[in-house]
């Protein structure tokens, strides 16, 4: 199985799939680490990214995806997969599970305002919300309550 671990930057992607990888003793993946060094780049910068500079990034994740699947590996995938278009390249049949960590506004924008280290520029937030396309077919988990409480949904839902 594949857990794909989605939203928009500051939902708890990273957090959440260290947490739940570690306890399923499943490798646990970053899209964040796929990006080249241009989008690095424009993101460290506050320049949102388009599709064109996504699609070679999406293109290395479905890579991970596919090997991932054919060699029966289990993973945790923390990738934002912001729009459907995005989704569909990555989920390639119905061992890939999307969970869309989902959580209001302010309490992303805090989030990120407060994180240390991070190459994204707090001013995306808004850009990432705008190209959210909540999706239809996954898991909806609030990230309001504490970690190990969106892990412990996230395995009860997916029966893990």
């Amino acid at each position: 199985m594949v857990i794909i671990l989605m939203g928009v930057t500051g939902s708890g992607k990273t957090t959440i799939g260290r947490l739940l990888s570690q306890q399923l003793g499943w490798k646990y993946y970053d899209a964040d680490d796929f990006h080249s060094a241009a989008n690095v780049e424009k993101m460290h910068n506050g320049i949102p990214l388009n599709d064109e500079d996504r699609r070679p990034w999406l293109e290395s994740l479905r890579d991970l995806i596919r090997k991932s699947l054919e060699l029966d590996e289990n993973i945790v995938l923390a990738c934002s997969a912001l729009k459907e278009s995005y989704r569909d390249l990555l989920v390639l049949d119905e061992r890939v599970r999307l969970v869309y960590l989902k959580g209001d506004y302010e309490l992303i924008r805090k989030r990120v305002n407060e994180r240390q280290g991070h190459y994204m520029n707090p001013k995306l937030l808004d850009s990432q919300f705008e190209t959210l396309e909540e999706p239809t077919d996954a898991l909806c988990v609030d990230v309001s309550p504490p970690p190990a409480e969106i892990v412990n949904t996230i395995r009860q839902q997916l029966d893990l």
